[in-house]
Protein backbone atom coordinates (compact mmCIF):
# COMPACT_ATOMS: atom_id res chain seq x y z
CA UNK A 1 0.00 0.00 0.00
CA UNK A 2 2.83 2.27 0.71
CA UNK A 3 4.51 1.56 -2.56
CA UNK A 4 1.37 2.11 -4.40
CA UNK A 5 1.34 5.51 -2.56
CA UNK A 6 4.47 6.30 -3.54
CA UNK A 7 3.65 5.51 -7.02
CA UNK A 8 0.52 7.89 -6.93
CA UNK A 9 2.42 10.23 -5.45
CA UNK A 10 5.34 10.36 -7.90
CA UNK A 11 2.64 10.05 -10.72
CA UNK A 12 1.21 13.39 -9.76
CA UNK A 13 4.54 15.15 -9.63
CA UNK A 14 5.48 14.00 -13.16
CA UNK A 15 2.06 15.44 -14.64
CA UNK A 16 2.88 18.42 -12.85
CA UNK A 17 6.37 18.62 -13.88
CA UNK A 18 5.36 18.23 -17.54
CA UNK A 19 2.53 21.30 -17.08
CA UNK A 20 4.93 23.33 -16.07
CA UNK A 21 6.59 25.38 -19.05
CA UNK A 22 9.94 26.79 -18.73
CA UNK A 23 10.67 29.93 -20.77
CA UNK A 24 13.95 32.53 -20.96
CA UNK A 25 13.71 35.75 -22.96
CA UNK A 26 16.67 36.27 -24.23
CA UNK A 27 17.39 40.38 -24.21
CA UNK A 28 20.43 42.19 -24.34
CA UNK A 29 22.70 44.12 -21.90
CA UNK A 30 21.13 46.15 -18.72
CA UNK A 31 22.13 49.68 -20.61
CA UNK A 32 19.35 49.38 -23.23
CA UNK A 33 15.93 49.02 -23.94
CA UNK A 34 15.78 44.73 -24.64
CA UNK A 35 16.43 44.29 -20.87
CA UNK A 36 14.04 45.96 -19.09
CA UNK A 37 11.05 45.40 -22.00
CA UNK A 38 12.36 41.43 -21.73
CA UNK A 39 11.79 41.62 -17.78
CA UNK A 40 7.91 42.97 -18.07
CA UNK A 41 7.37 40.66 -20.82
CA UNK A 42 8.18 37.65 -18.88
CA UNK A 43 6.36 39.20 -15.61
CA UNK A 44 2.93 39.36 -18.00
CA UNK A 45 3.91 35.56 -18.62
CA UNK A 46 4.74 34.00 -15.99
CA UNK A 47 1.26 35.91 -14.51
CA UNK A 48 -1.53 35.25 -16.81
CA UNK A 49 -0.54 31.95 -18.42
CA UNK A 50 -1.39 28.96 -16.63
CA UNK A 51 1.56 26.49 -16.07
CA UNK A 52 4.36 29.09 -17.96
CA UNK A 53 7.58 30.38 -15.98
CA UNK A 54 9.36 33.28 -17.73
CA UNK A 55 12.59 34.66 -17.01
CA UNK A 56 14.44 37.66 -18.97
CA UNK A 57 18.31 36.84 -19.56
CA UNK A 58 20.86 38.87 -20.01
CA UNK A 59 22.72 38.92 -23.43
CA UNK A 60 25.53 40.48 -25.59
CA UNK A 61 22.20 41.17 -27.70
CA UNK A 62 20.55 40.29 -30.91
CA UNK A 63 23.56 37.82 -32.62
CA UNK A 64 23.40 36.03 -28.70
CA UNK A 65 19.64 35.80 -28.41
CA UNK A 66 19.59 34.26 -32.24
CA UNK A 67 22.48 31.52 -31.09
CA UNK A 68 20.23 30.72 -28.36
CA UNK A 69 17.39 30.14 -29.81
CA UNK A 70 19.05 27.58 -32.25
CA UNK A 71 20.20 25.54 -29.75
CA UNK A 72 16.65 24.55 -29.57
CA UNK A 73 16.15 25.13 -25.99
CA UNK A 74 12.99 27.19 -24.93
CA UNK A 75 13.80 30.41 -25.79
CA UNK A 76 12.16 33.90 -27.37
CA UNK A 77 14.22 36.58 -27.83
CA UNK A 78 14.71 39.76 -29.07
CA UNK A 79 16.39 41.02 -32.61
CA UNK A 80 16.76 43.66 -34.67
CA UNK A 81 15.53 42.33 -38.38
CA UNK A 82 19.10 42.48 -40.07
CA UNK A 83 20.62 40.07 -37.66
CA UNK A 84 17.61 37.78 -38.02
CA UNK A 85 17.64 37.50 -41.36
CA UNK A 86 21.00 36.79 -41.12
CA UNK A 87 20.25 34.00 -38.77
CA UNK A 88 17.81 32.86 -40.81
CA UNK A 89 20.02 32.62 -43.86
CA UNK A 90 23.10 31.30 -42.21
CA UNK A 91 25.05 34.43 -43.44
CA UNK A 92 27.95 36.27 -41.79
CA UNK A 93 28.27 35.54 -37.87
CA UNK A 94 25.87 32.72 -38.80
CA UNK A 95 28.02 31.00 -41.61
CA UNK A 96 26.89 27.26 -41.97
CA UNK A 97 25.00 27.48 -39.24
CA UNK A 98 21.05 28.63 -40.30
CA UNK A 99 18.81 29.21 -37.46
CA UNK A 100 15.03 28.00 -38.15
CA UNK A 101 13.37 30.98 -37.02
CA UNK A 102 9.92 32.11 -37.03
CA UNK A 103 8.25 35.57 -36.43
CA UNK A 104 6.31 36.23 -33.34
CA UNK A 105 5.66 39.62 -33.81
CA UNK A 106 6.95 43.51 -35.09
CA UNK A 107 8.26 45.20 -32.09
CA UNK A 108 9.20 49.16 -32.14
CA UNK A 109 11.71 50.68 -34.41
CA UNK A 110 15.28 50.41 -33.59
CA UNK A 111 16.83 53.70 -33.81
CA UNK A 112 21.07 53.65 -34.76
CA UNK A 113 22.90 56.10 -32.32
CA UNK A 114 26.42 57.72 -33.20
CA UNK A 115 27.04 58.83 -29.76
CA UNK A 116 29.81 61.71 -28.79
CA UNK A 117 30.65 64.73 -26.51
CA UNK A 118 31.72 68.21 -26.93
CA UNK A 119 35.26 68.53 -27.05
CA UNK A 120 36.14 65.14 -28.91
CA UNK A 121 36.13 66.48 -32.41
CA UNK A 122 32.91 64.20 -33.53
CA UNK A 123 31.11 65.90 -35.57
CA UNK A 124 30.57 63.79 -38.88
CA UNK A 125 31.35 60.49 -39.78
CA UNK A 126 34.70 61.53 -41.70
CA UNK A 127 35.47 62.59 -38.29
CA UNK A 128 35.56 59.36 -36.56
CA UNK A 129 38.86 58.39 -38.61
CA UNK A 130 41.86 58.49 -36.31
CA UNK A 131 39.39 57.87 -32.98
CA UNK A 132 38.56 55.32 -30.17
CA UNK A 133 34.98 53.81 -31.35
CA UNK A 134 33.28 51.38 -29.32
CA UNK A 135 31.06 49.42 -32.58
CA UNK A 136 29.09 47.55 -29.79
CA UNK A 137 29.41 44.19 -27.84
CA UNK A 138 30.45 40.99 -30.21
CA UNK A 139 27.00 39.51 -29.08
CA UNK A 140 25.00 42.13 -30.42
CA UNK A 141 23.13 43.43 -33.57
CA UNK A 142 24.45 46.97 -33.01
CA UNK A 143 28.27 45.36 -34.24
CA UNK A 144 26.72 44.21 -37.67
CA UNK A 145 24.95 47.78 -38.53
CA UNK A 146 27.78 49.42 -37.29
CA UNK A 147 29.46 47.51 -39.50
CA UNK A 148 27.75 48.25 -42.50
CA UNK A 149 26.56 51.82 -41.65
CA UNK A 150 30.95 52.42 -41.17
CA UNK A 151 31.51 50.76 -44.73
CA UNK A 152 28.80 52.84 -46.74
CA UNK A 153 30.19 55.68 -44.65
CA UNK A 154 33.38 54.98 -46.61
CA UNK A 155 35.16 54.13 -43.67
CA UNK A 156 37.50 51.13 -42.64
CA UNK A 157 36.02 49.62 -39.40
CA UNK A 158 39.42 48.35 -38.49
CA UNK A 159 41.89 50.50 -40.19
CA UNK A 160 40.54 54.19 -39.83
CA UNK A 161 40.14 53.71 -35.58
CA UNK A 162 40.44 52.23 -33.02
CA UNK A 163 37.71 49.92 -32.46
CA UNK A 164 36.69 48.45 -28.82
CA UNK A 165 33.69 46.32 -28.62
CA UNK A 166 31.31 47.42 -25.75
CA UNK A 167 27.52 47.70 -24.75
CA UNK A 168 25.65 51.09 -24.22
CA UNK A 169 26.28 51.16 -20.55
CA UNK A 170 30.01 50.01 -20.62
CA UNK A 171 30.38 52.68 -23.65
CA UNK A 172 29.18 55.22 -21.95
CA UNK A 173 31.39 54.80 -18.60
CA UNK A 174 34.37 54.60 -21.32
CA UNK A 175 32.98 57.96 -22.49
CA UNK A 176 33.16 59.26 -19.18
CA UNK A 177 36.49 58.13 -17.72
CA UNK A 178 37.88 59.28 -21.87
CA UNK A 179 38.60 55.71 -22.87
CA UNK A 180 36.29 56.32 -26.14
CA UNK A 181 35.55 59.39 -28.29
CA UNK A 182 32.52 57.90 -29.54
CA UNK A 183 30.36 54.36 -29.44
CA UNK A 184 27.31 53.22 -31.88
CA UNK A 185 24.42 51.99 -29.95
CA UNK A 186 21.29 50.70 -31.59
CA UNK A 187 18.27 50.52 -29.27
CA UNK A 188 15.07 52.00 -28.78
CA UNK A 189 13.98 55.41 -27.34
CA UNK A 190 15.27 56.63 -25.03
CA UNK A 191 17.81 54.11 -24.06
CA UNK A 192 18.93 54.66 -20.47
CA UNK A 193 22.45 54.47 -20.79
CA UNK A 194 22.82 57.10 -23.83
CA UNK A 195 20.08 59.49 -21.33
CA UNK A 196 22.84 58.88 -18.68
CA UNK A 197 25.88 60.36 -20.44
CA UNK A 198 23.31 63.58 -21.92
CA UNK A 199 22.59 63.96 -18.46
CA UNK A 200 26.32 63.73 -16.88
CA UNK A 201 27.20 67.31 -15.77
CA UNK A 202 29.50 69.27 -17.28
CA UNK A 203 28.75 66.86 -20.40
CA UNK A 204 27.39 67.82 -23.64
CA UNK A 205 25.96 65.26 -26.29
CA UNK A 206 26.50 65.22 -29.59
CA UNK A 207 24.68 62.91 -31.80
CA UNK A 208 26.13 62.41 -35.51
CA UNK A 209 23.95 62.54 -38.34
CA UNK A 210 24.28 59.46 -40.88
CA UNK A 211 20.93 59.03 -42.18
CA UNK A 212 22.63 60.02 -45.99
CA UNK A 213 24.13 56.28 -45.69
CA UNK A 214 20.98 54.31 -45.68
CA UNK A 215 20.55 54.42 -49.76
CA UNK A 216 23.96 52.50 -49.54
CA UNK A 217 23.69 50.04 -47.00
CA UNK A 218 20.07 48.91 -48.77
CA UNK A 219 21.75 48.70 -51.90
CA UNK A 220 23.98 45.77 -50.35
CA UNK A 221 21.75 44.57 -47.55
CA UNK A 222 18.39 44.51 -48.51
CA UNK A 223 15.68 46.70 -47.81
CA UNK A 224 16.25 46.83 -43.96
CA UNK A 225 16.65 49.86 -42.83
CA UNK A 226 15.02 53.13 -43.30
CA UNK A 227 16.09 57.11 -42.96
CA UNK A 228 14.79 58.42 -39.88
CA UNK A 229 14.85 60.85 -36.88
CA UNK A 230 15.63 61.35 -32.86
CA UNK A 231 13.96 64.18 -31.96
CA UNK A 232 16.46 66.54 -30.19
CA UNK A 233 13.62 66.59 -27.28
CA UNK A 234 14.89 62.82 -26.18
CA UNK A 235 18.04 63.85 -24.93
CA UNK A 236 19.27 66.40 -23.27
CA UNK A 237 21.66 68.73 -24.87
CA UNK A 238 21.17 67.90 -28.50
CA UNK A 239 20.64 71.53 -30.86
CA UNK A 240 19.36 69.60 -33.43
CA UNK A 241 17.35 66.48 -34.35
CA UNK A 242 19.38 63.59 -35.00
CA UNK A 243 18.86 62.85 -38.97
CA UNK A 244 19.70 58.49 -38.36
CA UNK A 245 19.23 55.07 -39.84
CA UNK A 246 16.45 52.96 -38.64
CA UNK A 247 15.79 49.22 -38.12
CA UNK A 248 13.02 47.41 -36.61
CA UNK A 249 12.90 44.89 -33.83
CA UNK A 250 10.60 41.44 -34.02
CA UNK A 251 10.31 38.78 -31.28
CA UNK A 252 11.51 35.70 -32.61
CA UNK A 253 10.90 31.71 -31.81
CA UNK A 254 12.38 28.54 -32.81
CA UNK A 255 10.02 26.92 -35.78
CA UNK A 256 9.67 24.22 -33.29
CA UNK A 257 7.82 26.05 -30.91
CA UNK A 258 4.20 24.48 -30.61
CA UNK A 259 1.57 26.71 -31.86
CA UNK A 260 -0.31 27.12 -28.92
CA UNK A 261 2.39 27.99 -26.69
CA UNK A 262 3.45 30.94 -29.61
CA UNK A 263 -0.25 32.07 -29.60
CA UNK A 264 -0.46 32.30 -25.67
CA UNK A 265 2.50 34.48 -25.78
CA UNK A 266 1.50 36.96 -28.37
CA UNK A 267 -1.86 36.58 -27.23
CA UNK A 268 -1.03 37.93 -23.22
CA UNK A 269 1.85 40.90 -24.99
CA UNK A 270 -1.22 42.66 -26.57
CA UNK A 271 -3.67 42.20 -23.77
CA UNK A 272 -1.18 43.24 -21.14
CA UNK A 273 0.47 45.87 -23.04
CA UNK A 274 -0.56 48.51 -20.79
CA UNK A 275 1.48 47.04 -18.14
CA UNK A 276 4.25 47.01 -20.55
CA UNK A 277 4.14 50.92 -21.48
CA UNK A 278 4.32 51.20 -17.81
CA UNK A 279 7.88 49.08 -18.19
CA UNK A 280 9.25 50.87 -21.21
CA UNK A 281 7.16 53.51 -23.72
CA UNK A 282 8.15 51.76 -26.82
CA UNK A 283 5.69 49.17 -25.81
CA UNK A 284 2.92 51.55 -27.78
CA UNK A 285 4.74 50.53 -30.49
CA UNK A 286 2.90 47.18 -29.79
CA UNK A 287 0.43 47.64 -32.64
CA UNK A 288 -1.74 45.60 -34.52
CA UNK A 289 -1.43 47.79 -37.83
CA UNK A 290 2.34 47.39 -37.83
CA UNK A 291 1.97 43.21 -37.42
CA UNK A 292 2.59 42.93 -41.65
CA UNK A 293 4.99 40.60 -43.16
CA UNK A 294 6.34 43.44 -45.02
CA UNK A 295 8.58 44.41 -41.54
CA UNK A 296 9.87 41.30 -41.05
CA UNK A 297 12.10 39.46 -43.93
CA UNK A 298 11.64 36.10 -41.33
CA UNK A 299 7.72 34.06 -41.62
CA UNK A 300 4.98 34.23 -38.87
CA UNK A 301 4.99 31.75 -36.89
CA UNK A 302 1.57 29.57 -37.53
CA UNK A 303 0.55 30.13 -33.65
CA UNK A 304 1.01 34.13 -33.83
CA UNK A 305 -0.74 34.26 -37.36
CA UNK A 306 -3.17 32.50 -35.54
CA UNK A 307 -3.73 35.10 -33.14
CA UNK A 308 -3.52 38.31 -35.81
CA UNK A 309 -6.07 36.40 -37.98
CA UNK A 310 -8.85 36.14 -35.19
CA UNK A 311 -8.20 39.62 -34.74
CA UNK A 312 -8.67 40.60 -38.13
CA UNK A 313 -5.12 41.28 -38.80
CA UNK A 314 -3.85 40.53 -42.58
CA UNK A 315 -0.56 39.74 -42.41
CA UNK A 316 0.62 39.82 -46.21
Amino acid sequence: MKKLLLTIVASVGLCGALQAQNISIATGGTGGVYYPMGGGMAAVLSKHVPGMQATAEVTGGSVDNLKLIGTGKPYIGFTMTDAGLDAYNGEDKFKGHKVPLRTLMILYPNRMHVVSIEGRGVNRMADLKGKRVSTGSPGSATEVMAFRLIEAAGLERDKDMKRERLGAAESVNAMKDGKIDAFFWVGGLPTAAVTDLANTPGTKIKMVDHAEAVAAMNKKYGNLYVEDVIDKAVYKGMDTDNKQATVMNILVAHENMDDKTAYNIVKTIFDKRDDLIATHKEAMNFKYENQKQKASPIPFHPGAAKYFAEKGVKLN
